[in-house]
């Protein structure tokens, strides 16, 4: 459609005819997300006479028809200037029924808890899904959006969440998660003056039915009532996500240890949901594992303190069933072989902090990532295993993976150098052994329980023959200077000490000490240390 041809019409048309033209835009438009550059200033100047009719006193049926236009315009960001104005917000936030511009805390309730017809409710959605857009991409809207208090009355709308229609909860949650995402100055008024971490707390556990039996205990989902509906879902993604948002930073007291506890009770509540499919039910675990990383790691312990199904007493009578969750979750994410440090970091992270907080959860992790050993004739970077798997990733080409990996089996392996050598070999652990200054052997800084682990008979009996570099027993090799004489033996000794000495000295390699500290430093430097005094040299 003729832009030039619209505009025209808009500024005489009546309510009727406006609706009509701009019904005709949006459905020619609707899927259209790449824009003539030449028609920006007509676009430009379509926003503007759409906001100027949204102004006027219309029908439902012609508000909502002009806010899919602007839904639709919002996606160009060159021409939000009209819209991305104090004046278009407040237009935008009063179709949303948001308490915006005035003081929110003197409003006894949302305008959302008024009666509202089907065609009302309608109009409420295309709002909410503008100001996503708007929000979204445009700073100058983010600022007005601070202005006018946008996420104060978003707070007052939550608080309505029980009579919601899944749409007019799914973008006020939304939009939420996106002004404390882009606007980090947000989070600080949402958490201190609207208590937003609890109130979103409390719409999880609206919307996941979630039913207490003690302080900290959810009741275990009912197998017969089957899995999370694809709405109740979608609805609790966009609550984990601001709710990660807002805990990043964790500067409060007793009060929010409470809250926190409760949040990782809610946590394992949607680790234990199924949802329709397997992709959104791995999504949900995600945002969980995401959401516990922020959490203190003192309130990991709510994952483990229930009772146990079948009285089963083994780790101390902790229930495992959230920890074998995020175990079976970290495998999927392994045998994806792709984005690890989006994927499989986050819940590395968390197991890792889990495993050196609670001895529980470290021993039950180790016996299915680190059994005990008995086929020792396989490289330890070798196999389908997920301790082959992690492994690999030791040496894996990004920094951040392969820190993770190798910090995830350390404190697994309790920290010890000889125990973390055993399962992954000299070769593999050398990595995090400089990093942590501990090539010299020794354990890390945090104190484990003195509970030993047994080897197995076929691990003691192979142990003097396995290659500490590779971590496996290698088949015999023949001996290349076997059968050299002493002359040939000492010219390709030289030979070597030669190639040394030239490739030392283009700086290709720089030969390196392990110092009595564990560290390493430069040859040159330590050759020319002083030597240690003996006291008992004459």
């Amino acid at each position: 459609m003729d832009l030039n041809n619209i505009l025209s019409q808009l500024e005489a048309a009546g309510e009727q005819d406006i609706e009509t033209l701009l019904r005709d835009y949006n459905r020619e438009n609707d899927r259209t997300f790449k824009f003539d550059q030449k028609e920006e200033a007509l676009r430009r100047k379509l926003c503007q006479s759409v906001l100027t009719v949204l102004g006027r006193p219309v029908q439902p049926t012609c508000q909502r028809t002009c806010l899919e236009t602007l839904r639709i315009l919002s996606r160009d960001k060159c021409v939000l200037g009209p819209v991305a104005t104090r004046e278009g917000m407040l237009t935008l936030g009063r179709m949303a029924r948001l308490n915006v511009g005035e003081e929110v805390g003197d409003n006894q309730k949302s305008s959302q808890e008024g009666t509202q017809s089907e065609e009302e409710e309608k109009v409420v959605i295309e709002a909410l899904k503008c100001l996503c857009n708007v929000v979204y991409n445009s700073l100058a809207a983010q600022q007005v959006s601070v202005e006018v208090q946008m996420a104060q009355g978003l707070c007052a709308s939550l608080h309505t969440a029980r009579t919601w229609h899944h749409e007019v909860g799914l973008f006020t949650l939304r939009l939420l998660f996106l002004l404390s995402a882009l606007l980090p100055g947000v989070r600080g008024v949402l958490r201190r003056e609207c208590h937003a971490v609890k109130l979103l707390t409390e719409v999880l556990e609206h919307t996941l039915d979630v039913r207490w039996e003690g302080p900290y205990e959810a009741a275990r989902p009912d197998p017969q009532a089957g899995p999370t509906s694809a709405e109740d879902n979608e609805r609790a993604m966009e609550a984990l996500k601001a709710l990660f948002n807002l805990t990043l930073s964790d500067n409060g007291g007793r009060e929010d240890d409470h809250q926190f506890r409760v949040i990782a009770a809610v946590l394992r509540h949607v680790l234990m949901l199924k949802t329709e499919t397997d992709d959104k039910t791995e999504e949900a675990h995600s945002h969980a594992v995401n959401l516990l990383n922020n959490l203190p790691v003192s309130c990991l312990d709510v994952l483990i303190d229930l009772p146990v199904q079948g009285g089963l007493e083994t780790y101390g009578g902790k229930n495992m069933d959230a920890i074998q969750v995020l175990l079976d979750f970290m495998e999927k994410r392994l045998n994806k072989g792709s984005n690890y440090k989006e994927g499989l970091t986050p819940v590395l992270s968390l197991l890792t902090e889990g495993s050196r907080h609670h001895r529980e959860i470290r021993r039950y992790i180790k016996a299915q990532v680190l059994p005990p050993l008995k086929d020792v004739k396989i490289r330890p970077e070798v196999g389908t295993t997920i301790r082959n798997k992690l492994v690999r990733l030791m040496t894996h080409v990004d920094m951040g993976v392969k820190q993770t990996a190798a910090e995830f089996l350390f404190v697994l392996c309790k920290e010890s150098v000889d125990n973390l050598l055993k399962y992954t070999g000299y070769g593999n652990a050398a990595g995090l052994l400089v990093a942590r200054g501990l090539l010299a052997g020794g354990r890390g800084e945090t104190q484990y329980s003195e509970d030993e682990d047994s080897d197995t008979e076929e691990y003691k009996s192979a142990k003097p023959f396995i290659n500490l570099i590779t971590g496996h027993v290698e088949e015999p090799m023949p001996n290349p200077i076997e059968e050299m004489t002493e002359e040939q033996k000492e010219y390709e000794a030289e030979k070597l000490a030669n190639m040394f000495y030239n490739i030392s000295r283009q700086n290709v390699i720089r030969p390196m000490r392990v110092k009595p500290d564990g560290t390493l430093a430069p040859l040159e430097e330590t050759l020319c240390d002083p030597p240690e005094e003996n006291s008992d040299s004459d």
